[in-house]
């Protein structure tokens, strides 16, 4: 009889969760593939990574060392960013309080009138009859008790949930690196673009002189009646457009600083600079490494990777569900109608000690949506994480062409000025000997000038594309 006893409940259990087995609904497992990866991005494979150099050797102009410095301590979305952190941190203490018992303490009192014609109020005033003691009326109630919950992991459903937000948790500090990443490159971006707009101001400045000095030429020209009042005009239209340029380049120049500022978290002030730095001697050298190492350099791939293993853990989380959970209740204290009696023991003691199994059997549909959301997401997961890592691989990629097509575009505009500066030259002087109308000479000054804004442009780029290249191997948050 012991034996039978003894294996009932276990083949109760047992039949309970090969009837709960069977509602578990069938999944795919999605499984990230890096396979189709490259191993080199170019034919000569080198494994020399800059994204393992830190920014403040990366950089070298003293000034945008300052800002990114600053930056990194006074950025709000930064300390936004870590708040969320902290939270993150919370989460994972939240997660491991639910698989610990909870232990608590209660104290309270009350007093409660029962009507003599209900069964507890006919019970003790037949007590009363027989003692020939009177019950107080209405009767206290004190109580001092400790009680004690406690969910048994016998799944791991609550250890699962606890790892899975520790891995949400390295991933917000893995977000935290990427913003730090783009928050170092868009710095250093504008910083450069601000030196490109002083490039700019200083050209058209000079632009603007000698435009002047043709106007003034050609005013006397006109009155030696070489010239008409139209070519007069021509030129004095030339003066006013470049002026007005210059006041644009100022906007542009003031919103740059702003956006500075704003991104360091103070303030608009003016931006320390040297224009010197945007010299080609100052560009930065880069080198790629291998693909590989995109793996452990980007911050975004490795918290997509994180997210990917958290999603594991929440299917596991969430076909815990559907089994039977084992909570254990119990409590210990004492209660008596006054207080003299309250600490008497045996008499005043009371405990009590229960368990209980639940599982879900019928209506399980809110669980099963949960599973298979859960599935879905980290099927999904798996996506994210190819994608992030296919869109760190082009990154990579479009920056390494864009460094060598931009030395080229460079060097052919470069020349490109140095022949229309002759041409301006040349025009002039056949201008002054009749050989060459206004309008040859206002052309001529249009195609230098533009020129030498895109060669300024060209410049920026070199150093926006090393900046950029920078950030897509993960340099910057180290």
């Amino acid at each position: 009889m012991i034996k039978k006893t003894s294996i009932k409940p276990i083949l109760l259990a047992g039949s309970c969760l090969a009837i709960i087995g069977c509602g578990v609904p069938k999944i795919k497992e999605q499984v990230a593939s890096t396979a189709n990866m490259p191993t080199t991005y170019e034919a000569e494979a080198d494994s020399a990574n800059s994204a393992k150099v830190d920014w403040k050797t990366y950089f070298k102009d003293p000034h945008l060392r300052n800002l990114i410095d600053s930056a990194l301590d006074h950025n709000q979305e930064l300390h936004i960013m870590l708040q969320e952190i902290k939270m993150s941190s919370n989460e994972i203490r939240a997660r491991k309080g639910e698989y610990l018992p909870f232990v608590g303490a209660k104290i309270g009192g009350g007093a409660e009138k029962r009507s003599a014609y209900t069964t507890l109020g006919a019970t003790e005033r037949q007590v009363e009859i027989r003692d020939g003691k009177e019950n107080p009326d209405p009767m206290p109630d004190l109580g001092a008790t400790l009680f004690a919950n406690w969910e048994v992991d016998i799944w791991n459903k609550l250890h699962n949930a606890a790892k899975e937000a520790q891995l949400e948790y390295l991933a917000s500090i893995e977000g935290k690196n990427f913003m730090v990443t783009n928050l170092v490159a868009e710095i250093a971006n504008l910083y450069y673009e601000l030196l490109a707009l002083d490039q700019e101001k200083m050209l058209v400045e000079q632009n603007l002189k000698l435009q002047s000095d043709a106007l003034d030429l050609v005013r006397l020209q006109k009155i030696a009646t070489r010239v008409t009042e139209l070519a007069v005009k021509k030129f004095e239209a030339e003066v006013l457009k470049t002026q007005s340029m210059r006041y644009k380049i100022d906007q542009q120049i003031v919103e740059a600083e702003n956006q500075l500022n704003y991104l360091v978290g103070q303030y608009p002030q003016h931006i320390q600079r040297e224009a010197s730095s945007l010299d080609h001697s100052n560009l930065p050298t880069v080198q790629e490494g291998l693909p590989a190492q995109l793996l452990d350099n980007r911050p975004d791939v490795r918290k997509a990777e994180l997210l990917m293993a958290a999603a594991k853990l929440d299917v596991k989380v969430a076909k815990a569900r559907f089994y039977p959970s084992l909570g254990i209740s119990a409590s210990l204290g004492y209660q008596a109608f006054n207080p003299a009696y309250l600490l008497k023991t045996p008499q005043s003691l009371i405990y009590s000690i229960t368990g209980d199994l639940i599982a879900p059997l019928v209506n399980k549909r809110a669980i099963q949506a949960d599973y298979l959301n859960a599935n879905a997401k980290q099927i999904q997961s798996v996506f994210v994480y190819e994608q992030t890592l296919l869109n760190a691989y082009v990154e990579v990629a479009n920056q390494l062409a864009k460094i060598k097509n931009m030395a080229h575009i460079n060097t052919l505009q470069g020349r490109q000025v140095s022949t229309l500066t002759e041409s301006v030259q040349i025009s002039y002087d056949l201008f002054n000997s009749a050989h060459a109308d206004y309008m040859e000479v206002l052309m001529t000054q249009r195609d230098a000038i533009e020129a030498k804004f895109e060669w300024i442009e060209s410049q920026k780029a070199q150093f926006n594309a090393s900046i950029d290249l920078y950030k897509s191997l993960g340099g910057g948050w180290q």
